[in-house]
């Protein structure tokens, strides 16, 4: 198996909508995960407003990832990580690291000092995941429901 990841190409862009979709609906089940979708306007579908790319194995394509940079209020940047999906079947074997991977390399060249992700509570395959790259909790979103 050869896993990668490359820049995503428009070619790209209808899988990238259907993994999009994928993640969407499996991050809803999530605690917090139905608010969190609404909040970010998943229905709109991906965003390329920023650097996109497409993890493969043997060329297929099995995950994607999507950062944009957001503008501190003191003049710096900070890149954001919206969204690092990988197929279940594709899992545990580097694809996800890849794609963080050169989400990072981007961000850095783009200048920003810093890079956020999200993790949903009880999600603890990506917080572990993240948290192997380096990245750690930096805040934590406390709600409580109204209706």
């Amino acid at each position: 198996m050869n896993e990668s990841a490359r820049p995503a190409v428009a070619g790209d862009h209808p899988v990238i909508a259907d993994l999009h979709g994928q993640a969407t609906a499996e991050l809803r089940d999530q605690r917090g995960g139905e608010l969190w979708a609404r909040q970010t306007d998943r229905a709109a579908g991906p965003s390329f407003d920023g650097g996109a790319w497409v993890g493969t194995i043997d060329d297929e394509v099995v995950g994607y990832a999507l950062v944009r940079l957001d503008d501190l209020a003191d003049g710096g940047r900070l890149a954001v990580l919206t969204d690092v999906y990988v197929l279940p079947g594709a899992r545990g074997i580097g694809v996800g690291e890849l794609l963080l991977d050169a989400a990072i390399a981007w961000a850095t060249e783009a200048g920003a000092s810093a890079i956020d992700s999200l993790a949903l509570p009880g999600m603890r395959e990506s917080k572990n995941f993240f948290e192997t790259a380096g990245m750690v909790a930096r805040s934590i979103t406390v709600g409580r429901s109204l209706a």
